[in-house]
């Protein structure tokens, strides 16, 4: 009988379900594990007072000493996550609420300049890191208890969406269009709040998108094409957001149709 109450003792069906990290881990439980990572964010954006954000998105690749026009989309992406974090309400929260926090997806490039520019400005930031085959390495200006790393691209853009002020996108490759054309449908389509979209370095975007030939086509509406505005500093992407409705210190109302979905 010892031998019977140790085989019980070591089977995984005696063990505590919320312990128990192959089942945790299996395919019945997704739907909890959406949730985890939904909960496990939410519960410390909560504690910090993040109610809204400004969500920057650019490539991982750009870097401060890179080529061409790389070193100056860093620089401005850093700039403007200063000006951001000072001014937007960030960095002097009003009871406990901040407004307008930096937000990125946490990695690095233009990612790591945003977040080092609220750090300069010795504000919090918020980074939604991804698990990637080949790891991504959070940057190391996001602050500490708000860098999250998640495993559903689903779960990080809705974090990324629902609390959303206001996007500005810095040049960026498939990662960047995925995420930018996520908020653009959104607000096409009134499933959120009309935000003030900005992307940075006009010349940069017309090369790569003909958002004109979209229109010409008949894919979208002309009216589309005023879902966004073109920037070329980190000056006029605060004035362009600001002209745009963005209220320093004040938060849009969530909706759950905010809600990417996939």
């Amino acid at each position: 009988m010892e031998e019977r109450r140790a085989a019980q003792l070591a089977s995984p069906s005696y063990r505590l379900a919320a312990l128990d990290q192959d089942f945790l881990l299996g395919e019945s439980m997704r739907g909890v594990r959406f949730l985890l990572e939904f909960a496990k964010a939410d519960e410390a954006l909560r504690a910090w007072g993040v109610r809204s954000t400004v969500v920057v998105f650019g490539s991982a690749r750009v870097r401060e000493d890179g080529p061409g026009r790389q070193a100056h989309w860093y620089a401005e992406a850093r700039r403007f996550g200063r000006i951001a974090s000072e001014r937007g309400g960030a960095l002097n929260g009003h009871d406990g609420v901040r407004d307008n926090v930096i937000a990125t997806g946490g990695g690095p490039g233009v990612m790591e300049a945003a977040n080092r520019g609220a750090w300069d400005a010795g504000a919090p930031s918020v980074g939604f890191n991804i698990t990637l085959p080949h790891e991504q390495q959070p940057n190391p200006y996001a602050t500490p208890d708000l860098s999250f790393r998640f495993h559903y691209f689903a779960m990080r853009k809705m974090h990324l969406a629902m609390r959303a002020n206001a996007l500005v996108v810095f040049p960026g490759g498939f990662g960047t269009f995925d995420e930018l054309f996520e908020i653009l449908t959104l607000r096409q389509t009134d499933k959120a709040p009309r935000i003030p979209i900005v992307l940075f370095d006009e010349a940069y975007w017309r090369s790569v998108v003909n958002f004109e030939a979209l229109a010409e086509h008949g894919m979208i509406n002309p009216v589309d094409l005023e879902l966004f505005r073109f920037a070329e500093s980190a000056e006029t992407v605060w004035s362009s957001l600001l002209a745009c409705g963005l209220k320093p210190g004040e938060t849009i109302e969530l909706r759950d149709e905010q809600v990417p979905e996939e």
